[in-house]
């Protein structure tokens, strides 16, 4: 019989199980999702499922990808509380872009991360014995957050994070929309849509969003655990373009707030926490870096100095000098 396995028609035996044909292609089904005709099959099914001729099929595992949340906390009192969870951490970072897998891990451990952002995407069939990223990023040690990276629709958005949690059973996860090729920012409107349905389906969703107050509440509204406006467009290392938005964001939320996106170097991360955003999240800036895992340690620190910052409360602000030695006894 003919089945269609991740795009490519490919000729199998008659009266195969799913846990046949894995076997047939070398795949480990501990470390996949796999979908038929567009139904996700449980790993508990494997055996029982038997394939037809015509099948659809989709076999998807995590990859490096996503924007990032790093940086020990000051103290075990002031620590990132995201759906229930409690992250020392306030530095997310990403898994792509990377030269390879090992110097990703390395910038991770540099980061000091314990959250870290996976895509999902077709296992390669015809070589199934390349590397896969739970072979070095190990997902017993960091939080995984798998993302909907270069989705446009909310049905496509949707469809990967089902995949994703059958693939790692995990419910948090990273929603984020895109409106289009260029400019990568998000489609407000899906993003709304899909973020309704994950939640109804029992997501746990930290969503990116634009940095309009007004779409950001109405996220939080709907139960997102966490909201994440852009600094800039995704990659472009411009820094934080609106400071007074995520300001009003951050007032507004009773959710952590977390930038997401155009972080360009560690004095970009400090003011985003300066601000008083709960966390960053990066990933191009890291790995782009000519030393990235020197970056990681940079970011780190920058983060940290920015969260003690806002903790300490800055100096206010005048308009003419102000000595800071003492006139009394002036000679």
């Amino acid at each position: 019989m003919r089945l269609t396995i991740n795009g490519e028609a490919r000729d199998v035996a008659d009266a195969l199980t799913v846990a046949d044909l894995l076997v047939e292609l070398g795949l480990d089904g501990r470390k996949i999702a796999f979908e038929r005709n567009l139904e996700i099959v449980p790993r508990s099914a494997y055996q029982a499922t038997s394939l037809a001729d015509g099948d659809r099929l989709e076999i998807v595992h995590f990859i490096g990808g996503g924007s990032g949340l790093a940086a020990a906390a000051p103290d075990d009192d002031d620590m990132l509380e995201v759906a229930g969870l409690r992250f020392r951490s306030r530095l997310l970072v990403g898994t792509g872009k990377y030269r390879d897998f090992e110097e990703t891990r390395r910038a991770i451990e540099a980061s000091g991360a314990e959250i870290v952002t996976v895509a999902v995407r077709r296992v390669n069939i015809t070589d199934p014995k390349q590397p896969m990223l739970v072979d070095h990023v190990d997902p017993k040690k960091y939080t995984y957050l798998p993302n909907t990276a270069f989705c446009y629709t909310a049905d496509e958005a949707v469809r990967t994070l089902r995949l994703a949690r059958e693939a790692g059973g995990w419910e948090l996860v990273k929603l984020e929309v895109l409106g289009d090729h260029k400019t990568l920012y998000p489609d407000m409107l899906e993003t709304l849509r899909a973020a309704e349905e994950l939640i109804r389906d029992g997501f746990k969703v930290m969503v990116y969003c634009s940095d309009d107050p007004l779409m950001a509440k109405r996220l939080e509204d709907l139960g997102c655990v966490a909201i994440m406006p852009l600094a800039a467009p995704i990659g472009s290392g411009l820094g934080l373009q609106n400071p007074v938005n995520i300001r009003i964001i951050i007032e507004q939320s009773s959710v952590p707030v977390l930038v997401d996106a155009g972080v360009g170097t560690a004095s970009d991360a400090a003011l985003a926490m300066e601000l008083g955003c709960d966390g960053v999240l990066m990933n191009t800036a890291i790995a782009h870096a000519k030393d990235p895992v020197m970056m990681a340690h940079a970011m780190r620190h920058g983060v940290e100095a920015g969260r003690l910052a806002y903790l300490a409360g800055r100096m206010p602000k005048k308009f003419y000098a102000d000595p800071s030695s003492p006139l009394a006894g002036l000679i």
